[in-house]
């Protein structure tokens, strides 16, 4: 039998009986939210887990065969729930964990009571003039190349953008930590899974209510996907924060989004 909870590195603190879902991002685990979770303790039951192939999760729990779509790493999110008999919960999800708990709250909106979505995109690549991703495929491309040449020199390059907080630079030391700690080859995988996949087709089966947080500075997701989202997700609203995205993480402590 599977131990869930040691295989994603689950950890649940906290009081009260509201449950919050925090899921990071890309290239990211479970520690990203070291910055907020001290605010919500008293409130409400945090779940905080890792991908499989981030954090501490359990390496030798990922196959490429499971995981080369969102379908492995929704069911995780499911199996998570499951395993701790969750209801009502509020599914907060940075980058790429945004679609990965809508997709999770396609397949059973029971288990949900709304979603946070934190620069949320469902297609990273642009489409000609109907649908502004932010990038090209050749960017993509360049960008797996360099993680296979040298996965070392890709971190170092794509943390301060990422990051864009360029009068902050630790945290983009943070960020870089954080990607070279990952497995080259899971994280070359899931990067190619987050960028080249495409979600538009799923968002008007989403149903729970969805707040969408989109940055008015992000170097990764511009302004156009949160329009895109919000008017495709029929039970969603849109906050343009002026805000970058570590500040907007904070944004949810300060303005009690939840």
């Amino acid at each position: 039998m599977i131990d869930i909870i040691a295989r994603n590195n689950v950890n649940v603190i906290g009081e009260g009986d509201r449950i919050i879902m925090l899921a990071h991002g890309f290239g990211c685990d479970q520690s990203m939210w070291q910055y907020i979770t001290p605010s919500f303790v008293n409130k409400y039951r945090i779940v905080l887990f890792d991908y499989v192939g981030s954090g501490k999760s359990d390496l030798s729990a990922y196959t490429t065969e499971k995981y080369s779509t969102f379908g492995g790493y929704v069911q995780d999110v499911l199996d998570i729930i499951e395993s701790l008999e969750l209801t009502n919960v509020i599914f907060i999800g940075h980058s790429v964990s945004s679609m990965i708990g809508m997709l999770a709250s396609i397949e059973r909106p029971d288990y949900f009571d709304r979603l946070i979505m934190i620069g949320p995109s469902p297609r990273y690549l642009n489409e000609g003039k109907d649908y502004v991703g932010g990038f090209e495929k050749s960017d993509i491309t360049e960008l797996l190349d360099m993680m296979e040449m040298n996965f070392a020199g890709w971190a170092s390059f794509l943390a301060p953008l990422a990051m864009n907080n360029p009068e902050l630079p630790m945290l983009s030391k943070e960020l870089e930590r954080s990607f070279i700690s990952a497995d080259p080859v899971i994280a070359r995988e899931f990067a190619e899974v987050t960028f080249l996949s495409d979600h538009r087709s799923f968002l008007s089966k989403a149903t729970i209510p969805t707040l969408i947080m989109q940055c008015s500075d992000d170097s990764i997701v511009p302004i156009e996907v949160g329009d895109y989202l919000h008017t495709h997700l029929k039970n969603s609203t849109l906050r343009l924060m002026e805000q970058r995205v570590i500040t907007l993480i904070l944004a949810i402590q300060k303005k009690r989004f939840v």
